[in-house]
């Protein structure tokens, strides 16, 4: 792994910009965190990146879920338990044995798949969108790819933003019920990381220098949400993660 000392000027700049968009994301435009994971694969090699990002996740998580605490509608969440246990299990499995980079087009072609989906779900009308949104594997698939990309690359916004965006969810509960999603699952990556070496004692002094930055990008993501129309909102989200699947697609 690179060490603090390593850094040049231009990296601690990006990173800093990095852990400011961490926060917004978390309390602001969800599907910009998809940045944040190709981004840092350009500073950090790719396994070394993913340790590093998730405590920093984690800090914008909790901030999250302190604020939108009661904006949170749990049906959706527990329906995908067990299935997001599935997908961080066998994530855990790979990523044991093969390097993320080589996973990345897998990840963004999953992404453009799920957007493409939701394109549909517009064009086709009503009876989609009641069919497959209440449909038992849409939910499967959902939760176990969910499970699987935030274990292998902590790249889970995506298809978490697709799926909320097919429940229909208000900004608010959109954000909320994301928080404490991943809140969760990001908890439960930490032992798994720690024992795949991914998460350090030096990592881990690293992120403690990026909190503040994370709450000023929160901060900043909770004054600017109220004021970003529904559709803009769902626009944005669809547009951020394209973008970054494209991304992680060609490499």
């Amino acid at each position: 792994m690179i060490t603090l000392f390593e850094l040049s000027l231009l990296s601690w700049i990006v990173i800093i910009f990095c852990a400011m968009l961490i926060g917004f994301t978390k309390t602001g435009i969800a599907s910009l965190g998809i940045f944040v994971v190709t981004i840092l694969m350009f500073i950090f090699p790719a396994k070394a990146s993913v340790g590093i990002l998730l405590p920093m996740l984690i800090v914008g998580d909790i901030f999250a879920v302190i604020y939108y605490r009661r904006k949170v509608v749990w049906r959706y969440l527990f329906s995908l338990v067990p299935w997001v246990l599935v997908g961080i299990a066998s994530g855990y499995l790979l990523l044991d044995v093969i390097n993320s980079e080589q996973l990345k087009p897998l990840i963004g072609a999953l992404v453009l798949i799920l957007i493409t989906l939701h394109v549909l779900r517009d064009r086709l009308g009503d009876r989609f969108t009641k069919m497959l949104p209440k449909s038992k594997v849409f939910t499967v698939v959902m939760g176990a790819l969910a499970g699987f990309t935030t274990m292998i690359g902590n790249a889970a916004g995506g298809i978490m933003s697709i799926y909320l965006l097919m429940k229909q969810l208000p900004k608010q509960e959109f954000i909320g019920t994301a928080a404490w999603f991943f809140l969760f699952v990001n908890l439960i990556k930490v032992p798994l990381y720690i024992q795949l070496d991914l998460i350090t004692f030096d990592s881990m002094l690293f992120n403690l220098k990026l909190i503040p930055a994370i709450v000023v990008g929160a901060i900043i993501g909770i004054r600017l949400l109220p004021y970003i129309p529904q559709k803009v909102f769902q626009a944005l989200i669809l547009i951020f993660s394209a973008i970054g699947g494209l991304r992680l697609l060609i490499g």
